[in-house]
């Protein structure tokens, strides 16, 4: 799929991002420096740039091909800058200190070591009050998973062994080893979550 400028473009993107918009702004009534992992293409960089000019977006991608889409889709955008190349398993990032920190559709299509390296980058990045947000499928124990994302999850692991939807369990205790704990769920279309991460209480980054 492209756009209507001729670049690639993510289905999936088109469809949930004013979804996740809706629950950005609430999230962030106010000013951010956002720093987004894995943008993709940057459709979503884009879309919510363009709707809150006062977050400074920081977009980023392990992906080199997809440095250049990144930054033609968000080139009109002042409060969006030059896509940087990060691979959340090589620190220290290069990138100062931000507010806050999204991350969509990564945890499935990565490694599972990226996971723990997500929230360890994340930890050394974000100050005590500020969040992390990631958005994606997850299974629940002890909810039903939907069909779709068995079907989805099959084919993730037979395109590659180490990708697959990944247990909400499994993330939740990540996050814990990095200090951060789930402060908030919410479901969304397509048997997606977004959860907020925050620091938890009484720890520091020295702790």
């Amino acid at each position: 799929m492209s756009d209507g400028a001729g670049l690639p473009a993510s289905p999936a993107a088109e469809r949930n991002k004013q979804a996740i918009l809706d629950v950005l702004v609430r999230l962030w009534p106010g000013p951010r420096r956002v720093l987004e992992i894995a943008s993709g293409l940057g459709q979503h960089a884009a879309h919510f740039a363009a709707a809150r000019p006062d977050w400074r977006w920081q977009p980023s991608d392990a992906n080199p091909a997809s440095l250049a889409t990144i930054a033609r889709r968000c080139a009109g955008l002042a409060n969006v800058a030059a896509p940087l190349l990060v691979d959340v398993r090589e620190r220290p990032w290069p990138v100062s200190a931000v507010d806050a920190m999204y991350c969509a559709n990564m945890l499935h299509v990565a490694p599972r070591d990226c996971c723990d390296a997500l929230f360890g980058g994340a930890r050394e990045r974000l100050g005590d009050a500020a969040m992390l947000v990631t958005y994606g499928p997850y299974f629940v124990d002890g909810e039903v998973p939907a069909p779709t994302n068995l079907s989805f999850d099959a084919d993730l692991r037979a395109r590659d062994s180490a990708w697959g939807i990944r247990r909400l369990d499994d993330v939740v205790r990540a996050a814990e080893a990095a200090g951060f704990e789930l402060a908030e769920r919410v479901a969304m279309p397509a048997n997606n979550l977004l959860l907020v991460w925050r620091v938890a209480p009484g720890l520091s980054l020295s702790a």
